[in-house]
């Protein structure tokens, strides 16, 4: 027999299931998006922003394949598997914006790169907000997790769209290196709170 709370947890986990393969619709489009704008600019934040959503596609296919099951040790194991992905990530952008800050080289501007970035960060803060929620009501750890990937996913297109438009505007060159190492700071604050810090 079915009760009102089985209803209820299927109902969320749909909205979960729903969350994410919007999150993996949208990351999958902008990685294309973005490889064309950073190519096109030669634009180090667009490149690591491009980066960024292939993590958050992985990060959405390890969702999708812990909310078909359950139990401690796979929610363990799709929290490193996410860990693993920033971890990298910042390693890249680290490396990229030193060399591209110590080269002095000059990223070119790039609408597409702003239009899609600015686009990005109000879906993303949307996107977020929804798992948060659900992921409380669930009580699912990496549901909770993920939610907190696609808000830094969102802060992070805030940060990139700032370094595009002060380079457009002002020939700020080195605002796009610097919006670099503000994913940099996120990612490596995301690896922290995975791997060093109770769930």
């Amino acid at each position: 027999m079915t009760t009102s709370n089985d209803v209820a947890r299927a109902a969320l986990l749909r909205r979960g299931f729903a969350l994410e393969y919007t999150t993996l619709a949208w990351n999958v489009v902008g990685i294309v998006v973005l490889a064309v704008a950073a190519i096109s600019a030669r634009s180090v934040a667009l490149a690591g922003f491009g980066l960024d959503s292939l993590i958050e596609i992985g990060a959405s296919t390890v969702v999708v394949w812990e909310l078909t099951g359950t139990g401690e040790e796979r929610q363990r194991r799709a929290l490193r598997l996410i860990g693993v992905g920033f971890a990298l990530l910042a390693v890249y952008l680290l490396v990229q914006s030193t060399f591209v800050l110590a080269t002095g080289f000059h990223p070119h501007h790039s609408a597409l790169g702003i239009g899609w970035t600015a686009v990005t960060a109000a879906v993303m803060f949307a996107l977020a907000a929804g798992k948060a929620r659900t992921g409380a009501a669930l009580d699912n750890p990496v549901l909770k997790t993920e939610g907190r990937v696609t808000l830094i996913d969102g802060l992070l297109a805030a940060a990139v769209l700032v370094g595009l438009v002060l380079n457009s505007t002002l020939g700020w060159w080195w605002a796009d290196p610097a919006a670099g190492y503000v994913l940099v700071y996120y990612a490596v604050r995301e690896v922290r709170e995975i791997f060093f810090s109770d769930h």
